[in-house]
């Protein structure tokens, strides 16, 4: 249950109304999808006017903390995290210069110890959502879009799985970018069958809640990924000459 609000000072209303609210939501005294009192309400127990008040929402919805949706109120939502997935994003399109290789370094470092926590934490769903992750990926070997999407899926779902939102704030834009590397494996002979050799061993780690397995079975596939994306490289290198 949220602390009731303190009644605020006649200097600078609307930003001690901001100060207040934006402290509930930090503390997680407010969830993403509460509705805040109405405009009324809230002047009545800020004791202050309705202006400071629309005011204060209005920087805080600025800041991505709250969304004024018709018929609905004013909702608390997780737009901070959105927010630093996009400049994360934005980041690492205009850092890409030597993207491949620094991919793979990113992802050796986060995805053996994200593949250890998902299958400490993984949840029933979880496991069922890799599994058809992995039955779609096999059901699409000669269609690279297809194949793509149900790899990016499969490495989200490993994210969500360790119920740590962070991760998934970082792991996000990272997904977005192994797009293009991955349709270039794709086509390097063997490229498919090799990941969902370790996709497999995945799952069942996951699936059994085996945390080493787990880890070394993502070490192994990271291992293969930079094997072919060096014979992408090669690949599209002789394609040019």
């Amino acid at each position: 249950m949220p602390m009731p609000y303190v009644p605020v000072q006649t200097t600078k209303l609307f930003e001690q109304i901001t100060e207040q609210i934006e402290q509930q939501i930090l503390r997680g005294d407010l969830h993403s999808g509460d509705r805040l009192p109405t405009e009324r309400e809230l002047a009545e127990q800020f004791h202050a006017s309705r202006t400071a008040v629309r005011e204060a929402m209005k920087i805080l919805a600025q800041k991505g903390l709250l969304e004024m949706r018709p018929g609905r109120g004013t909702i608390v939502i997780n737009g901070t995290s959105q927010a630093l997935r996009d400049s994360l994003g934005l980041m690492l399109r205009v850092a890409q210069a030597d993207s491949g290789r620094e991919l793979v370094e990113v992802r050796e470092i986060l995805e053996p110890e994200i593949a250890a926590l998902a299958a400490a934490r993984a949840t029933e769903q979880d496991v069922a959502d890799l599994r058809e992750a992995v039955e779609t990926m096999d059901a699409h070997l000669h269609d690279a879009d297809a194949f793509i999407a149900a790899d990016n899926y499969f490495h989200q779902v490993l994210a969500r799985a360790t119920q740590n939102a962070l991760i998934l704030t970082l792991i996000d834009p990272i997904m977005e970018l192994l797009s293009e590397q991955r349709k270039h494996i794709f086509f390097v002979d063997g490229g498919p069958l090799r990941g969902q050799v370790h996709h497999k061993q995945l799952l069942d780690a996951v699936g059994h809640h085996d945390s080493e397995a787990a880890r070394n079975a993502m070490r192994a596939h990271l291992q293969q990924v930079r094997t072919d994306a060096s014979a992408a490289r090669e690949l599209r290198a002789n394609q040019k000459e």
